[in-house]
């Protein structure tokens, strides 16, 4: 008979509990046979201390015993949080069905009664074993399809909300402008016009991080890291950006070294420099600044962008970067998914990178990345 080890470590761990030494020396002696690490402990009390300091895949739980009995060690492993998931197989002398029925009661998984027989030990903690760790995927596996279906429900809230409030938005301005094209004034149309293009171009973003946060969950991006100029990439960027900040009158300063350098993707990285430049321009006063830098240290170079906008609140930094987390309205009244900062995590991270965040409430906040030289 073979034990298969589900557990994602190995040997799979048996606690053993006996006050009789000689049981102990039996039961240990059988499962180690088996390749199995076992602990032999002879009472309740050092049980429960055994198990809390390193819980075991599976316990064989002695009835009988001086201080604290069976039936009460596993009702407590049984109300404590972190053991309450551990199969107790219980071994015992007492062989009457009310004996038996009190274990199942307590908390117990099985009864096995003695005198046992090695064979029928083994076959239970092997059937058991494998029970315990189908159910622990299983409840896995039910934690990770909630999560999906979170993640769905969030994606089509920013369709049906964050995608199509600016489409209306282009939709009745440019329905305006086309009834009152001969009598508009010039400067009503420029203005109109800017109207358009920042919610067309709010738009197109929000679509990319759609489509590329999609991508990246059914594992369809292609990673393929090369040597970048970050300091030309960056240049791109905000070369890109600088209308939305110009109509702020927010103005773009540059802190670069001539050889900002590193190893990643260039479309990955290119999608967090341009969502953080744009996340500084949202919640940016106008007249403010953004302030994009470029510093190295020992194996990694740290680029940062800095705002002098309305901060965050400490409660707010801790729930950041989850996909849960509602975006905030910007100071000129820009709305946002939140997802732009999802995707910057996912991806600086996937190229072996971190990020993080310091902020001041009313005061302005700077965001870090960094990435392998």
């Amino acid at each position: 008979m073979t034990v298969i080890n589900t557990s994602g470590h190995s040997p799979l761990n048996i606690l053993i509990v006996d006050d009789t030494p000689a049981n102990l020396k039996v039961l240990s002696d059988m499962l180690k046979d088996f390749n199995f690490k076992v602990r032999p402990v002879p009472s309740g009390k050092l049980a429960l201390h055994a198990a809390e300091k390193e819980p075991p895949d599976l316990i064989i739980l002695d009835i009988m015993m001086p201080e604290m009995d069976g039936y009460e060690v596993c009702r407590r492993l049984k109300e404590n949080e972190k053991l309450k998931e551990i199969p107790v197989i219980f071994i015992s002398a007492l062989n009457e069905t009310k004996d038996i029925v009190k274990g199942f009661i307590a908390g117990g998984t099985d009864y096995i009664t003695k005198p046992f027989q090695i064979e029928e030990v083994k076959a239970r903690v092997d059937m058991h074993l494998k029970v315990h760790f189908l159910q622990l995927e299983l409840q896995k596996n039910a934690i990770k399809l909630q999560e999906l279906n979170a993640m769905k429900d969030r994606f089509f809230s920013i369709i049906a909300h964050d995608l199509k409030n600016p489409l209306s938005g282009i939709a009745g301005v440019s329905a305006m402008m086309m009834k009152q094209s001969q009598t508009m004034k010039e400067e009503k149309k420029n203005q109109l016009i800017q109207m358009i293009h920042e919610s067309a171009q709010n738009s197109f973003n929000l679509l990319e991080n759609l489509l590329l946060w999609a991508r990246s969950q059914k594992d369809e991006l292609k990673f393929n890291p090369v040597t970048l100029d970050l300091s030309k990439m960056i240049h791109d960027c905000t070369a890109f950006l600088e209308n939305m900040a110009q109509h702020k009158h927010i103005e773009l300063l540059h802190e670069l070294k001539e050889s900002c350098n590193a190893v990643a993707d260039y479309d990955m990285i290119l999608t967090v420099i341009r969502n953080l430049i744009s996340n500084a321009i949202k919640f940016t006063e106008p007249n403010g600044t953004i302030t994009i830098s470029c510093e190295e240290s020992a194996d990694s170079m740290i680029l940062s962008v800095k705002d002098s906008g309305i901060g965050m609140q400490p409660e707010d930094l801790e729930k950041l970067f989850n996909l849960d987390t509602v975006s905030k309205i910007g100071t000129s009244k820009e709305k946002g998914s939140g997802l732009g900062l999802v995707l910057c995590k996912e991806f600086v991270e996937k190229n072996g990178g971190k990020i993080w965040v310091n902020s001041e409430f009313q005061k302005g906040s700077e965001f870090f990345f960094s990435l392998p030289k």
